[in-house]
């Protein structure tokens, strides 16, 4: 096997990633296991990169960091009044979700060790387009176009919907 930059950047990703969700489940202080769990989902991010899934990794940083993660630090930070708030954990339950988690990881190196070795390549041998060019033309396209707008629209309406709820009335 050739070690190239890719090859090396592809390594710090994935080790970064495992040793952050590693820090995530491990670490007491909950706040420092939020902030693990960012890293981990930028290093998923950039394992998306490296599968071509330029879309995917995009939506994972914009709704996962930027939202769902700040959504978290919110509710800690909102709920428990300080943020060294420390999480006790039972013998019993770590040895549960420890056994659990190796039944998974052999679970995931089966399916690995099975599974043929991915090619950038389509069946005839042309290389694969991009995912955003893709899912665009899909969703464009006759078959999706009509449940495309209808979502739009309806989100159209919850937007004004919730613009005109979180108005101020004026009283005169």
């Amino acid at each position: 096997m050739e070690f190239t930059l890719k090859t090396f950047i592809f390594y710090g990703f994935a080790l970064s990633t495992i040793a952050s969700a590693l820090a995530v489940v491990t670490v007491r202080n909950i706040v420092h296991a939020a902030f693990a769990l960012m890293v981990t989902l930028f290093g998923v991010a950039g394992l998306y990169v490296f599968l071509q899934a330029d879309f995917l990794a995009a939506t994972q940083v914009i709704v996962y960091v930027g939202g769902i993660l700040v959504l978290i630090l919110f509710g800690v930070m909102m709920t428990s009044g300080r943020l060294e708030m420390r999480i006790h954990i039972e013998r019993g339950q770590l040895l549960l979700g420890a056994g659990i988690s190796f039944a998974l990881l052999m679970l995931l190196l089966t399916v690995i060790a099975n599974t043929p070795i991915w090619k950038n390549l389509t069946d005839d041998g042309t290389p694969l387009s991009p995912t955003t060019e893709r899912i665009g033309q899909l969703i464009l396209n006759e078959k999706f176009l009509l449940p495309f707008e209808v979502v739009s629209v309806l989100l159209l309406v919850a937007l004004i919907g919730a613009a005109l709820i979180s108005r101020k009335e004026v009283r005169e």
